[in-house]
């Protein structure tokens, strides 16, 4: 199935009408450092941090999601993954962190029984206490005690996130500002790994051939609403999105659904490769990009535009753009 390659609608870069596949390059963020915007981000994500050690130690369950994002000062749409990118580590995982940081600093105290420890920082029981404990650190809270120098060597590590493994130096990010105009497309909402994901564009395409369609499409999308790494794959929700120029018209109850795409600026950065380097590259965006850019982000979700057909094209050649919508 041939893909159109290009937005169905206007795409400018600083104002300026671009032909897709020819657009100049805007390194805003590389070399453009606007002071403490970075610094202004990290303290952002810092007092969501806060929000989730101080839960703890009071022995309250951790603030959902939305609180969070709210002290955070970011949208609901992009805490998730702005905390990911700049943490290296999930909400769930730093809170899993923590309260292993902070039992660890309560076995300290020779007057706290393991059993106290466990429950104060919100173990059911103390055998899920030591279960956790064998995973993350190696071995037991009475062990733990035993070794005072080891406790205390476990609480400096667990007092920052885990560093990521040293890998190759990232590229310049090569990202454009844009103006997308916004779009009507067809959606189908699926969730599953890529299996149901290509099932679901394979629905798509099979509605507008039987409606002679395939001659209107415009261009192939995706809106993908949890992150691969974090969330299981059987749980994974994703937008397959369609984009035609034809009008069109749905049945109810066949699980498509008219959205709008665009309107409005986006971050954009086309990656290469397979599928699954996207969330890299996203983090890089998000991580790398955003805080030194002086741009904040938009109450709407990103979206991928797929640029080549994976039955034609190479998988290292597969030609991606991410957008990111900036308010």
């Amino acid at each position: 199935m041939s893909v159109h390659q290009g937005p169905p609608a206007a795409d400018t870069v600083d104002g300026e009408r671009v032909a897709d596949d020819h657009a100049p390059v805007s390194e805003r963020g590389q070399g453009a450092f606007k002071p403490g915007t970075r610094d202004a981000h990290q303290r952002r994500i810092e007092r969501a941090v806060a929000l989730i050690e101080q839960s703890i130690v009071r022995g309250e369950e951790p603030p959902e999601l939305s609180r969070l994002a709210e002290a955070a000062s970011f949208s609901p749409f992009h805490f998730h993954r702005v905390y990911r990118a700049m943490t290296g580590e999930t909400t769930g995982q730093t809170v899993a962190r923590l309260r292993l940081l902070q039992g660890l600093r309560l076995l300290a105290s020779v007057e706290r029984t393991v059993t106290d420890a466990a429950l104060a920082v919100g173990y059911q029981t103390p055998q899920a206490f030591s279960r956790a404990f064998r995973q993350s650190v190696g071995g037991t809270p009475s062990e733990l005690r035993a070794e005072p120098e080891r406790l205390w060597r476990e609480i400096d590590r667990l007092s920052s996130p885990p560093q990521p493994a040293a890998s190759e130096p990232l590229p310049p990010l090569r990202v454009e500002v844009v103006s997308v105009d916004p779009f009507q497309v067809v959606a189908l909402r699926v969730t599953g790994a890529y299996a149901e994901k290509n099932g679901g564009y394979h629905r798509l395409f099979d509605w507008a051939a039987e409606r002679g369609l395939l001659d209107s499409l415009r261009g192939l999308y995706g809106v993908p609403w949890d992150d691969r790494r974090d969330v299981p794959p059987q749980a994974c929700a994703f937008d397959c999105v369609l984009a035609l120029e034809a009008g069109f018209d749905l049945d109810p109850g066949g699980g498509l659904r008219m959205m709008r795409l665009g309107g409005g600026r986006y971050a954009r950065v086309r990656h290469v490769g397979a599928f699954d380097g996207l969330e890299a590259l996203t983090d890089a965006l998000l991580a790398r990009w955003l805080p030194d850019s002086g741009e904040s982000l938009r109450d709407a979700p990103l979206h991928h535009e797929y640029l080549d057909d994976p039955d034609e094209v190479p998988q290292a050649l597969l030609r991606t753009d991410i957008y990111l919508p900036l308010a």
